[in-house]
């Protein structure tokens, strides 16, 4: 029997199997070479499903305590574990150029700044799927008109589909968190004709940096040139344009 490292005892440790089975199985027609990145692995609960699946399973824990406790449980034959950052890994030298493919239960205090991760990795990356908190996961699906859209959510959408896969409750955690979560799945877009990532970034943050006010007044304090654009789009608050519509804006007057 394998102790739980000390950190986790009496935190937010997910006991249900269910839960964690269904996260595995949403990364969907992986060719049989895949490899398959779990982030913060923790104690192996969603490890030990990617396990059985999956024969390029390479685990990433930052936490040296739990790394111990992995090489323990596992093999090492089995799978790869690096003790190290997911924000500070070369992920195309770690795949070798091939397809990557992301998964996990994510720390919910850097869970946005992975989704940021994979999409500066768009290229290797095919598919992401995952637990989040539920506004988190809400925000990356979410479409324009409302409060939840924002920044995430048309770089997430320009570059991936996003779906939301089901919500969490506090009960099948030990103890309850006082946050739902949610699992949402991203699935790579053909890559046509797309907006450059930092160019096409700068422009859709300039627009919600200030969302109350409409994408005129946006552009202008950013000073952004929208002479190009029609009057009807300048009139727009930033929640109210589609991510095609920000497309066309960064084809107008960014490209």
């Amino acid at each position: 029997m394998h102790v739980r490292p000390k950190k986790y005892l009496g935190q937010h440790f997910l006991n249900d199997k269910n839960i964690a089975r269904k996260i595995a199985e949403s990364l969907k027609d992986l060719p049989d070479d895949a490899i398959v990145l779990e982030v913060g692995p923790g104690t192996g609960v969603l490890t030990d499903f990617l396990i059985s699946k999956y024969k390029n399973l390479v685990l990433v824990e930052k936490d040296r305590e739990s790394v111990e406790f992995l090489r323990r449980k596992y093999s090492t034959d089995e799978m790869n574990i690096i003790q190290g950052d997911f924000l500070k890994l070369n992920l195309k030298e770690l795949s070798g150029g091939k397809p990557l493919y992301v998964i996990g239960n994510f720390p919910y205090n850097i869970s946005s700044q992975i989704v940021f991760k994979v999409l500066e990795n768009r290229d290797i990356v095919e598919q992401m799927a995952g637990m989040f908190q539920k506004e988190v996961a809400e925000r990356i699906a979410s479409p324009p008109g409302n409060k939840n859209y924002g920044i995430l959510s048309v770089l997430a959408q320009t570059y991936y589909e996003p779906k939301y896969l089901f919500t969490v409750l506090p009960h099948v955690f030990h103890p309850p968190p006082k946050v739902q979560s949610g699992v949402i799945k991203l699935m790579r877009k053909k890559a046509e004709d797309e907006p450059d990532f930092e160019k096409y970034k700068k422009l859709v943050r300039s627009a919600f940096n200030q969302r109350r006010k409409t994408l005129r007044n946006s552009l202008k304090s950013a000073n952004l040139p929208f002479d190009k654009l029609e009057a009807e789009i300048l009139s727009k608050r930033p929640e109210q344009i589609s991510v095609e519509g920000f497309k066309n804006i960064y084809q107008q007057i960014v490209r």
